[in-house]
């Protein structure tokens, strides 16, 4: 293991990525530098301080694991559920195990598992398999959990026409990720930050004196940016819909004003949203009235983690050279 847990850190812990990792890095749409920041910081909680100008030491198995000792480990699902993350997992093994650890992404991010089934194959030094463990589970896990948590809304509004999309309701420092594992379960996402769209909400409303007055003052500051407008009633549909919204929010709204919501905006050819509330009992039904996306803050704040281990296999003669 190598560097401190800065900008240093996080280059030094991508410098034992392999080609492989870095393309599959790529091909999940993930910017390298963004999972090093991720890994450097994750990485340094476990390992803090600094001895010998790199990271700190796991105790544990620097008393209990001889130098040399190499094994084969397996990270298997425990139960079913929808991988993301496996490259991110990689990422953390060929950083913190260090050169000389292979990695073979057994599974593909978006496929469904069931228990037992091996997902991602790693083979190195004993040691830095057992640092990386948790920082690399804890990871997929939680990503896996995301996109397990989506499929499931996305099952559940199959055949609709209806798509499920995320918010901005993610971790800290893990919204790409988290994103990401939206759209490996099926998902779509909306805006990644407050600067590529704009959503008016209601206290945007109130600042501006209403609902259209409120969407004017963004269209004319940003003329190219799509509006969403957040709207609490049936009126202020239809008051979005004439001041030219792109897109509408309706919050917590009944099924019966959803239908009506619709009807006013489907001939303007406004997309529309629905949020607030929302739970896989009623999604089918929400879905059915005609609305264009199912706003869902729980695929990313309180999806529960996909149960996944790290199995290790030690075979006659593992000795690192």
């Amino acid at each position: 293991m190598t560097g401190g847990t800065g900008a240093a850190g996080a280059a030094g812990l991508a410098a034992n990525w392999s080609p492989a990792t870095r393309a599959a890095l790529e091909r999940a749409g993930l910017a390298a530098g963004m999972v090093a920041d991720v890994l450097a910081r994750a990485v340094a909680e476990d390992l803090p301080g600094e001895r010998a100008g790199g990271l700190g030491e796991d105790v544990t198995s620097a008393a209990t694991v001889p130098a040399e000792l190499v094994a084969t480990g397996r990270i298997v699902a425990r139960a079913g559920g929808v991988v993301a993350g496996l490259p991110v997992a990689a990422a953390v093994l060929e950083a913190v195990a260090g050169p000389g650890t292979e990695v073979t992404l057994v599974a593909a991010d978006g496929a469904r598992v069931g228990p037992g089934d091996e997902v991602l194959r790693v083979r190195g030094r004993v040691r830095g398999l057992l640092t990386a463990e948790r920082t690399a589970l804890n990871l997929v896990c939680h990503l896996s959990g995301v996109a397990t948590a989506t499929r499931a809304w996305v099952d559940a509004v199959a055949g609709t026409g209806a798509a499920v999309r995320d918010t901005r309701k993610t971790l800290p420092g893990l919204r790409a990720l988290e994103k990401y594992a939206v759209r490996c379960g099926g998902g779509v996402n909306h805006r990644m930050s407050l600067t590529d769209a704009a959503l008016v909400k209601d206290n945007h409303v109130v600042a501006a004196g209403g609902v259209a007055a409120a969407f004017a003052a963004v269209r004319r500051q940003f003329p190219d940016l799509p509006v969403e407008v957040e709207c609490d009633t049936v009126d202020q549909v239809k008051e979005a819909v004439l001041a030219g919204a792109d897109l509408i929010l309706c919050d917590n709204m009944t099924l019966g004003e959803l239908r009506a919501a619709v009807a006013l905006a489907r001939p303007a050819g406004v997309r529309l949203e629905a949020s607030g509330g929302l739970t896989l009992a009623v999604a089918a039904e929400v879905a059915a009235t005609g609305v264009d996306y199912l706003a869902v803050g729980a695929l990313t704040h309180s999806a529960p983690a996909l149960d996944l281990g790290l199995d290790l296999t030690l075979d006659d003669g593992d000795r690192a050279g």
